[in-house]
């Protein structure tokens, strides 16, 4: 069975774990689900990201935030853009997710980045995923 889409297999696999309030979740590895990862930790979404190796692609190991009562830092994510349907903003219409209490990732000619980071640069991008 082929992957047709590997970042909302990456969501996914994110939400469920979060959802059974696991403590981690396993992904394969990849470049930009790396750099999503990396994203979730600045912006304090993940509590920390570890790569396995293995004799394949790798595994990248997410370590999910949670607070007291076991509530976790990532109540919502959604994939924006498909491969069916691509989303691409303009830096003057980068969507504002709950007013600023989230956070949408684009990815960019600069990279993979924030909304907040694509509004310093000014520079705008595909939609990625929208995370609150």
């Amino acid at each position: 069975m082929t992957m047709t889409d590997p970042i909302s297999d990456y969501l996914t696999r994110i939400r469920n774990a979060a959802r059974a309030r696991h403590k981690h979740v396993d992904v394969p590895a990849s470049r930009v689900k790396a750099e999503l990862s990396k994203i979730l930790v600045d912006a304090g979404f993940l509590k920390d990201v570890k790569y396995i190796e293995d004799n394949r692609q790798g595994i990248l190991r997410l370590y999910l935030k949670y607070d007291k009562e076991m509530q976790c830092a990532i109540n919502g994510l959604r994939r924006v853009s498909k491969p069916s349907l691509r989303i691409y903003s303009p830096r003057k219409k980068i969507p504002r997710v709950l007013g600023g209490y989230g956070m949408a990732i684009l990815s960019t000619s600069q990279g993979i980045l924030s909304d907040k980071e694509c509004l310093k640069r000014r520079i705008g991008g595909e939609v990625i995923c929208e995370v609150w």
